[in-house]
Formats: C-alpha cells, sequence, structure tokens
C-alpha cells in the first residue's frame, strides 16, 4: 500500500510538471541546442540556403580581436560591479535600516531608478551626456572649457555607459540587502550597544559577516547580469565608438541581424554562453571553497 501510495504521488506529481517541462525544453533547451547547430552554418537568416561549413565560424572566432575586446569590457564591468556596487548597495541599505521608520520615504525615492526602463533611461542619459548641450559640457563651459563629448570619447564611453548601469543597479541591490539586514535578529544590535560598540563596529564586526551567503548571491547575480549586459549600451553607443564601448551581446546583436552573419553571429553567442557558465562555475568553486576552508 505505501508503495502504491507513493507511485501515485509521484506519478500526479509528474502529471503537473509536464507543463513546466514542456516549456522549458521548448525556450531553453531548444533554443541551446539549435544556435550550436546555427554556429556551423554560412546563413544570412533570410535565404533557404544554409551552407554547412563545419568549425570555420569557430575559428574565425579565437582570431576575431573586436570579440575578445567585448569579452574584456564584459569582465571590466563584472569587476567594477562587484567592486563599486556592492559596497554601495550594502552602505545605502545598512543606513536605511538603522534609519528605521523614518527611512519610509528615502526607501522609494532611492529605489525609483530600478523602476524605470531601459530605454527611457538610456534615452535620458544620451540627452544629459549629449555634447551640445549636456551636463559635462555645462559645467566645462562654466570654467571656460569647451564641448565635452563622453560618449563620443573611446577612453570615457564605457565608463559613462556604466555610471549609468550603477545609476539603476545599486537600488536593486540595494534592497536585496535590506530585507538581509531586515533579518538580522535586533538583539544582536542591542547587545552590541551594551558592550560600547559603535555602528562601524557593529556594521564590520556583527552584520557583515552574518550576511556572507547574501553577499555571495548578489555577487553571482552581478557576475551574470554584468556578462549579459546589452539594452542599455546599445540605446547610447550601440558599441561605439570604435568598439570602444562594446560589449559580447552587442557585437552578437550586430553581427546577426544587422551584417546578416547568423551563422557567425550564432557561435559569438555560444562563446558568450560558454564564457557566462565558467565564470559562474568558477566564481562558485572559489566562493564555496573559501567557505569550506573557513
Amino acid at each position: 500500500m505505501r508503495k502504491r501510495g507513493t507511485l501515485k504521488l509521484n506519478m500526479t506529481a509528474a502529471f503537473f510538471l509536464l507543463p513546466a517541462f514542456f516549456f522549458i525544453i521548448v525556450y531553453i533547451f531548444y533554443p541551446v541546442v539549435d544556435v550550436f547547430h546555427l554556429s556551423t552554418l554560412d546563413w544570412n537568416g533570410i535565404s533557404p540556403n544554409k551552407i554547412n561549413i563545419g568549425l570555420e565560424n569557430w575559428k574565425t572566432l579565437l582570431h576575431d580581436k573586436y570579440f575578445f575586446t567585448a569579452a574584456l569590457h564584459n569582465i571590466l564591468i563584472v569587476v567594477l560591479s562587484i567592486v563599486v556596487q556592492m559596497p554601495l548597495a550594502i552602505t545605502l541599505a545598512f543606513m536605511l535600516d538603522r534609519m528605521g521608520r523614518r527611512s519610509g520615504i528615502l526607501k522609494v525615492i532611492y529605489y525609483l531608478p530600478s523602476l524605470f526602463s531601459t530605454t527611457a533611461v538610456g534615452l535620458l542619459f544620451s540627452f544629459i551626456y549629449t555634447p551640445r548641450n549636456g551636463i559635462f559640457t555645462v559645467i566645462s563651459k562654466l570654467f571656460g572649457g569647451g564641448i565635452v563629448d563622453v560618449l563620443g570619447n573611446p577612453h570615457t564611453s564605457l565608463l559613462a555607459v556604466f555610471s549609468v548601469i550603477c545609476w539603476t543597479a545599486v537600488p536593486y541591490y540595494m534592497v536585496f540587502y535590506l530585507a538581509a539586514f531586515s533579518g538580522l535578529p535586533q538583539e544582536l544590535y542591542e547587545a552590541a550597544v551594551i558592550d560600547s560598540a559603535n555602528l562601524r563596529q557593529y556594521f564590520f564586526g556583527i552584520a557583515l559577516p552574518l550576511l556572507k551567503n547574501s553577499i555571495k548571491t548578489a555577487c553571482t547575480l552581478s557576475l551574470i547580469g554584468s556578462l549579459k549586459y546589452f539594452d542599455l549600451v546599445y540605446i547610447m553607443t550601440e558599441g561605439g565608438p570604435n568598439y570602444s564601448s562594446d560589449l559580447m551581446a552587442t557585437y552578437m546583436y550586430r553581427l546577426t541581424f544587422k551584417s546578416r552573419q547568423m551563422g557567425y553571429g550564432a557561435t559569438v553567442a555560444v562563446g558568450m554562453f560558454l564564457i557566462i557558465t565558467t565564470f559562474t562555475y568558477l566564481f562558485q568553486y572559489l566562493i564555496n571553497r573559501n567557505a569550506k576552508e573557513e
């Protein structure tokens, strides 16, 4: 009877999971397999003639300096995101958590950038950074300078885009850490106060170590997101000027949908997938190994 009950329960669970498995196969597994197949073709995406060229696209990718430049830009954004966004988000969350109910309006104001459409944000900052009458040009002219083209300068375009990414991403992680701080027992803070600890000592000595798992999760999300950035960068610079702000996703998009190199674009997409998977696995391996050693 027990075996029959277990079998019936498993069959019922499988029945209810079938729709989910169907959508996972159709919208995740099949596209991944299909893009691997496309990477072996020479195809413009429209013509019925698909020429199988084997690994030629992969040979081209291994010598494509623009792809590796875009990959380096992605890695730079990963590093900057973890180094800049995480401390800012944790600091804001800690301040708001300590303010208690008085921080209600500040929470709303700080979180607003994450609610805006990425397209709207990209267009907004494109106007803010415009060389004719943008904010940097206005400041420059106040001090007797000339026009400042932030997005048109190869040395500043990527950092300009990253500043906008921070403006939209920090509030998201702020809420993430705020939820983590709110889960800490109030008794810990009260005990720290009784022991004459100040806020800095409580933050670094008690709160931060207890948020270790939350920080790992947030850094992993930031890592994956930074390697997939597309819309904001494409709206503001389209990867320019001269590939200076190009990312793997923007490079793949131009190859696939503008240059009509569907096969090679699929190869870049697969390369992007492999890089993201590898970096995520290595990151998880390193943080888990450190956790075991501790």
